[in-house]
């Protein structure tokens, strides 16, 4: 008996993964930024060294296109990715939890490459604030913030960029940071009979590579007002 023939069915294509721009794209800016950014963080991290990271720096500028940027960063890992785990340290799963009710805290980023960033005026700075400066210069001034937490921290990686940090006065000013053929300071820490023991708490931690961090208060500038609107907080 004769079967009638049917052609085959075409293979489906495969699905494109959400959110992801083609590798064939232009890269735009916003593109260069990001790479940049999980550069520097490597680099930090101990993930890439100094020549390396100049190499890929270099490259990051002469593509053109989306794909040929992820190549750069294929072996590092995204911000925010938590370090592999061995599969023999690996422990036996956990019954899943219900997420803990309210938004997640998100770190606000200051990106410089190639450019000038300044954060100032009456602004409202995170609990944690993430800066990163490649050739170029970024400047946060805290003199007029407004501060919503006891324990501000700004964490630094400069690379032949410059970053500077300006408090109030009578605001405690902690860091701890280091530099390779470059600059970390903190001006005024620890002062005696400067600061205010019920005003915020800022802490600056940098890394310099051929580039520069400075953090120091601003002389005249004083949040007068931070004890008796801390206690107002406190038996409110």
């Amino acid at each position: 008996m004769d079967l009638e023939k049917k052609p085959a069915a075409p293979a489906a294509a495969p699905a494109a993964t959400p959110g992801a721009a083609p590798a064939e794209l232009r890269a735009s800016d916003a593109d260069r930024d990001r790479i940049a950014h999980i550069l520097a963080d490597a680099l930090a991290e101990g993930r890439l060294t100094a020549e390396e990271h100049s190499e890929r720096l270099d490259s990051l500028y002469a593509v053109k296109t989306v794909g040929e940027l992820e190549v750069l960063v294929r072996d590092l890992p995204a911000p925010g990715a938590a370090p592999a785990t061995p599969a023999y340290a690996q422990a036996p799963a956990a019954p899943a939890r219900p997420a803990p009710a309210g938004p997640a805290e998100v770190a606000e980023s200051v990106v410089a490459v190639c450019s000038s960033v300044t954060r100032k005026g009456r602004w409202r700075p995170g609990a944690h604030t993430r800066v990163v400066s490649v050739l170029g210069d970024v400047n946060i001034d805290l003199t007029e913030a407004v501060f919503e937490q006891q324990v501000t921290e700004v964490s630094v990686t400069s690379v032949l960029g410059n970053v500077e940090i300006l408090v109030p006065e009578n605001v405690t000013l902690r860091g701890y940071g280091s530099g390779v053929l470059g600059n970390f300071e903190v001006h005024g820490e620890g002062r005696a009979g400067t600061t205010d023991p019920n005003a915020p708490v800022v802490i600056v931690r940098g890394f310099a590579l051929l580039g520069n961090i400075e953090a120091r208060p601003k002389t005249g500038a004083r949040l007068v007002d931070l004890a008796l609107k801390l206690r107002k907080r406190l038996e409110g």
